[in-house]
């Protein structure tokens, strides 16, 4: 974090999921989840003037929106609701995690918001308070708000740190295509998915495991379906040199593990379809 008097500048951090196992859906409409979160050295960066007159936000990215439908606004929001503070600040988000993208980059910058806020206050609100709000805002912003590796359940309110992860490079490749994660979760038949069978066998705890034995999503075969270019980024990464390749949230991101960055390097050169803004070389954050 950089910090002046009145100015914060805070890098929000992009996830994947080394695993994401739908297990049913609640009569609400929200899907039960078990899930493997990691985040990654792809970063947005937040930044908060603190001389603003009164709330506002902006974004260089043309797609995300600057009022009150952006999470960033509704975690302001129910910041100043719950801690009864309020102050003029004016955020400014410069994008870098692709928008759409299965890598929570909305949930990361209302998590980013919520943590900064309340420090910026004096730390009036516990941890435990601000992932308790910020499941108001979205099932992933918890997980963003702990900023560790953890298994995530229910709608994401259940989170079990899992400390065992072994660190990898990760080239994350996206296709260039916004998914609607709601359009996604519609066209899910749970009769269909597969990964229950792989994810039982791994150990919640205790011991380390080769991560990339487990490695399963359940809405891939939804979003490749849409985006069938999801199947030939897996295949190159494989093909390159990756331990393991998997879609990321919802997608469309698919993402590869390497142990050696100069394999993650020569994947990087190698997949030459896609433009610098579309390919992003990162580690795990464990």
């Amino acid at each position: 974090m950089q910090t002046t008097h009145s100015t914060i500048k805070e890098l929000s951090p992009a996830k994947i999921n080394l695993f994401l196992q739908v297990t049913g859906r609640r009569p609400n409409g929200y899907h039960e989840l078990n899930t493997l979160m990691c985040g990654v050295t792809l970063f947005d960066t937040i930044i908060f003037d603190f001389q603003a007159s009164e709330f506002s936000i902006q974004c260089t990215h043309p797609e995300v929106p600057e009022d009150n439908t952006n999470l960033v606004w509704k975690a302001a929001e129910l910041f100043f609701k719950t801690s009864g503070k309020k102050a003029g600040v004016k955020i400014r988000i410069e994008k870098k995690i692709p928008v759409g993208a299965g890598l929570g980059g909305g949930s990361s910058n209302a998590a980013t918001v919520l943590k900064v806020l309340n420090r910026y206050f004096g730390s009036l609100l516990p941890d435990e308070k601000l992932r308790e709000i910020g499941l108001e805002i979205g099932a992933d912003v918890p997980f963003f708000i702990r900023g560790r590796p953890a298994v995530a359940k229910g709608i994401g309110e259940k989170l079990l740190e899992y400390d065992l992860l072994q660190k990898f490079h990760v080239l994350l490749v996206n296709p260039g295509i916004n998914v609607s994660t709601a359009e996604v979760y519609k066209n899910l038949n749970l009769g269909l998915t597969k990964c229950e069978k792989i994810i039982t066998k791994f150990p919640f705890s205790g011991v380390s495991v080769d991560i990339c034995n487990y490695l399963c999503n359940d809405l891939e075969t939804v979003t490749t379906k849409m985006i069938p270019d999801i199947e030939r980024i897996k295949a190159s990464l494989i093909k390159f040199g990756s331990q393991g390749a998997l879609m990321s949230g919802s997608g469309p991101t698919v993402f590869g593990l390497f142990a050696d960055i100069n394999q993650a390097k020569f994947a990087y050169r190698e997949l030459k379809q896609f433009p610098e803004k579309q390919k992003f070389l990162a580690e795990m954050i464990v």
